[in-house]
């Protein structure tokens, strides 16, 4: 005999009766069982949006209303229409251009670098190694390290006085260097703490979407007798190229949130002015001066803005660059 299933929508017709839905009971769980159905997805996905409302929305948009008005950390109660009073001052300001080019070089000096490290690391632990989860874990290690303990067991390495790299370097007859105050040296120390961070991170990254390439496409390639520099050119890096722009656009947004590192690359006055000549102050250092130890937080909101404003262009850029490769790919 054929039966039916009963579906979320209606409820199950009681045993011997005609079929028909009574009015009291019957009915009530049938509107409870509509309301459940339309109401649980909106009710899963309310704690992300209450979250998001609460500690990034609101935020976001209170930032913007600093950013016009006047407001001083002395007196938060006060404030004073002002416009766009407050960009206009950052961007007639050179120390913000300065902060801005410097954001720029650490970034693409501790991109690239990074990157290109993290897929060689990967390369080699997309292979069948022994003890492959403990090496997996000592790559992401320093990622595990706080921000704080690396900046300063890297400033011991790169003090001027009696630092571990100088003492190398003088083996090799090179004199010895003052990282923190030179306009490039300042720019690579800080680029190497951020490479030494992230590197496993995005190493783990490339290594999760190199193994999920098909075997076949390897097996293919071995047969027309690729070798591996010719598999991995050919084959790893057309197939990692989503996820490799990914990465280009986390680690930009890296860069431009650059904080702790410059910060306590040589402490104290000279960290939180980006050197004695602003050679390595970024966008984040500007903002924390303009911010907390000058105490004008209405500029200091309007260079948050800025920033995220560069977050767009950056992430636009690779937007484009993006389509335009998957076309030329096609």
């Amino acid at each position: 005999m054929a039966t039916t299933t009963p579906t979320r929508g209606a409820p199950t017709p009681p045993a011997g009766g005609s079929g028909a839905v009574p009015n009291g009971r019957g009915a009530w769980r049938s509107r409870l069982w509509r309301f459940d159905d339309l109401a649980s997805p909106y009710a899963y996905i309310a704690p992300f949006f209450l979250v998001f409302g609460a500690f990034g929305l609101y935020p976001l948009l209170y930032t913007g209303w600093i950013a016009l008005h006047r407001v001083e950390m002395t007196s938060l109660s006060t404030s004073e229409w002002v416009g766009f009073d407050n960009f206009t001052k950052i961007l007639q300001d050179s120390e913000f251009w300065t902060a801005v080019t410097n954001t720029f070089l650490i970034g693409v000096i501790s991109t690239v670098p990074q990157l290109l490290v993290a897929l060689g690391l990967a390369h080699l632990l997309n292979y069948k190694l022994r003890a492959s989860t403990f090496w997996r874990t000592v790559v992401l290690t320093p990622y595990a390290t706080s921000v704080a303990t690396a900046a300063l067991v890297f400033a011991l390495v790169f003090r001027a006085d009696g630092g571990i790299l100088n003492w190398v370097l003088h083996f090799v007859g090179i004199g010895n260097t003052d990282w923190g105050n030179g306009e490039w040296t300042s720019k690579i120390a800080i680029s190497v703490i951020v490479i030494w961070r992230w590197t496993g991170y995005n190493a783990l990254i490339y290594l999760a979407a190199m193994q999920a390439v098909p075997t076949d496409l390897y097996e293919a390639a071995s047969i027309d007798g690729a070798t591996r520099w010719q598999q991995f050119r050919k084959v790893t890096i057309p197939s990692l190229r989503p996820t490799i722009l990914f990465t280009i656009v986390i680690s930009t947004i890296g860069s431009m949130q650059l904080f702790g590192e410059p910060l306590l690359l040589q402490g104290g006055t000279l960290g939180s002015t980006g050197g004695n000549e602003h050679q390595y102050e970024t966008l984040s250092i500007y903002l924390y001066n303009y911010g907390w130890k000058l105490g004008h937080l209405g500029p200091a909101a309007a260079v948050a803005w800025a920033m995220l404003a560069l977050l767009l262009l950056i992430a636009l850029i690779n937007l484009i660059v993006g389509r335009f490769l998957r076309k030329s790919a096609v």
